[in-house]
């Protein structure tokens, strides 16, 4: 994939999404989720083409436009706080994801109905360094395993808060491996970012993986 092409469309669709934001508060959390997803690509295609200070500038902002855009949205929106949370670990604006963690779990997200809630909370817990409560949320997902969750994310999010590092390696690798049989990745980008955020949340618990792929930034996390 040619990175700057991609770029440059992702940045031009960030910046006309912006300029035709609307009033009505239904419509706009909508159209700020696109842009949202817009910055999203564009970080990401700066992340594997190596410009890292690029990257992180686009990552932060979708992480800013991704929890502007949970006003007005279902309360149970998770996925606007799970990506608020993730792009700026990837980024590594630990202290912009310490306040999106405690968002995260301020609204209600530990004890959520669905797994994807209960998987928000896991993440704001570790990222907050309660390491207890993202052990004991992550191992209920992996009990669940009939829910539909990834039980391998699950995995490697206890393993990281038990500093099981066998665990996380085999964990780590499978979601690596189960990327790299995608057909469809976020804004067209083929990259691992779940496992980019692992691996941040591990190395602050000098836990590292020696798994590699072409769908990590210079081919490892």
């Amino acid at each position: 994939m040619e990175w700057s092409e991609h770029r440059e469309r992702q940045a031009s669709r960030y910046a006309d999404g912006l300029a035709r934001l609307p009033d009505d508060a239904d419509t706009r959390q909508r159209q700020l989720t696109r842009v949202a997803n817009a910055a999203l690509g564009a970080g990401f295609a700066e992340l594997m083409a190596g410009q890292r200070d690029e990257a992180e500038r686009w990552l932060l902002e979708a992480a800013s436009r991704y929890r502007e855009s949970y006003v007005g949205a279902p309360p149970d929106s998770w996925g606007r706080m799970i990506g608020a949370v993730k792009l700026r670990v990837v980024a590594g604006d630990w202290d912009g994801a310490a306040e999106d963690a405690r968002w995260t779990l301020e609204c209600g997200a530990a004890a959520a109905a669905s797994p994807i809630g209960r998987y928000a909370a896991s993440v704001a817990e570790l990222v907050l360094e309660n390491d207890d409560a993202a052990a004991a949320l992550a191992e209920g997902l992996v009990a669940q395993r009939g829910e539909g969750f990834p039980v391998d994310v699950a995995d490697a999010i206890a393993a990281v808060a038990t500093r099981d590092e066998s665990r996380y390696a085999q964990a780590f690798e499978s979601v690596v491996r189960s990327f790299e049989t995608r057909e469809e990745y976020l804004e067209d980008v083929p990259i691992a970012d779940t496992a980019l955020m692992l691996a941040a949340l591990a190395g602050r618990r000098a836990i590292a993986s020696d798994a590699t792929s072409e769908l990590l930034p210079g081919g490892v996390a």
